[in-house]
């Protein structure tokens, strides 16, 4: 009989976790690769089929979002009381294929159809995945491994700009969708084959792991108004980032000349590996600097956010391409820092048996507000703009966005100031 030491053990089980966690980012990755591909694609899918501004908000925000935050509840429900990781493959499976799907379409209405699949499938990724990393890692590494997943969201823009905006102007956006779509299908079998479901509560002893109902997850979460004000943080944070983000190749396209391949190159690079390394800072610096205060988690969004709004003001009205992308680069670092370390304290804020649906709940927060209205708002307010401002009607469109956002930042200083009293309780 082979006798495994506890050190040897305990190295085993640290890479392991690594490798789910990889397995999870890539997950994450074909998740915003599938979401992002639509943005880099929809000047050519605009001229071809003939919309608005505020159809394209619609399309890419709006539609989507609308039944990903509404499915995202009972699937969380269901994590919270079954396999994690057969929800996340199937999850995978199910966008992949609507993904693919929607280089077959014929109309507008199609199209939205095909995305809300897509949206439908997303909805099962995040919130069984944040509640499998919480059981993977101890709460004094979530905010580094939560951060780690979520810089995903950046990989997948990366490769969905630059792979999008190549492939569409090689093979046409039709393909780009077959090609972007197929291969996660492929990965739903490698998290079946590579991932175990982990122990629920592992690292949280003396809490409960009790199923919990979703009245039960709902009324902890009223006594924590810290959440709330988090949660609405991200929100107003993510208005900003998709409102303006989902319209960045459009507006470099209009306003700076770019072609759709050198859209995608660009912002794959500047707003990819820039929102990667400020998403992965925010978690790895909140963890380091928030071992004594965990005011820490809602400070380093505070700071981000301020940081932020300057270069992001400049990088809209400026007429040098090359230095909008120059001060894209640290904007977008500062603008990404809030998520990981947000995501952290809101799965600190609950029992273990609660994770999945509070995560459902912030994301629903969060994308109604931010993906769902943020381009709808920025395609409506470019389209009412023409009259006054002419070819500068998104730029200033996307003024007023930012604008908005700064409401972000006033509700992370509140959150501020109940984060320690709301810890207490959870852990009394």
């Amino acid at each position: 009989m082979t006798v495994v030491s506890k050190t040897e053990q305990d190295r085993k089980d640290h890479r392991y976790r690594w490798l789910v966690l990889v397995v999870l980012t890539i997950v994450y990755t074909f998740n915003f690769i599938d979401r992002q591909i639509l943005v880099i694609l929809q000047e050519p899918i605009k001229a071809e089929l003939g919309l608005s501004d505020a159809q394209l908000g619609v399309l890419t925000g709006f539609s989507f979002a609308l039944i990903y935050v509404c499915a995202g509840i009972p699937i969380a429900w269901l994590a919270d009381r079954s396999n994690r990781r057969n929800i996340i493959a199937g999850s995978l499976a199910l966008w992949s294929g609507m993904t693919a799907l929607s280089g077959m379409v014929g109309s507008y209405s199609q199209l939205v159809l095909a995305r809300l699949g897509v949206g439908l499938g997303e909805a099962g990724g995040s919130p069984p995945a944040h509640s499998m990393i919480s059981d993977y890692f101890p709460p004094e590494k979530r905010g580094t491994a939560l951060s780690f997943y979520t810089a995903g969201i950046y990989l997948g823009i990366l490769f969905g700009f630059a792979g999008g905006g190549y492939i569409a102007e090689t093979y046409g956006w039709r393909n780009a969708f077959f090609i972007v779509g197929i291969p996660g299908l492929f990965f739903a079998f490698v998290v079946l084959v590579l991932v175990r479901e982990p122990l629920r509560g592992r690292w949280d002893l003396g809490q409960s792991t009790q199923k919990s109902s979703l009245n039960e997850t709902i009324s902890t979460l009223r006594q924590r108004q810290a959440f709330w004000w988090i949660a609405f943080g991200c929100a107003m944070t993510s208005f900003v980032a998709y409102g303006n983000g989902n319209f960045y190749p459009s507006y470099l396209m209009r306003s700076h000349g770019f072609s759709v391949a050198e859209v995608g190159f660009a912002l794959g690079l500047v707003s990819g590996v820039a929102g990667a390394i400020g998403t992965f800072m925010g978690g790895y610096l909140a963890d380091r600097w928030g071992q004594d205060d965990k005011r820490w988690y809602v400070w380093i969004p505070i700071i981000g956010n301020c940081l932020a709004i300057v270069p992001m003001a400049y990088a809209i009205l400026s007429d040098n391409a090359t230095l909008v992308l120059l001060v894209l680069f640290p904007a977008n670092i500062l603008n990404s820092l809030y998520l990981g370390p947000s995501i952290a304290m809101c799965q600190s804020l609950v029992s273990p048996a609660m994770r999945a649906m509070a995560s459902a709940v912030l994301f629903f927060i969060l994308n109604m507000i931010g993906l769902g209205l943020g381009p709808v708002i920025v395609g409506v307010l470019s389209d009412s703009f023409v009259s006054a401002f002419g070819d500068n009607n998104l730029r200033y469109a996307m003024i007023c966005a930012l604008t908005l956002g700064l409401s972000g930042t006033a509700c992370f200083v509140m959150a501020a100031r109940t984060l320690v009293a709301d810890l207490k309780k959870q852990a009394g």
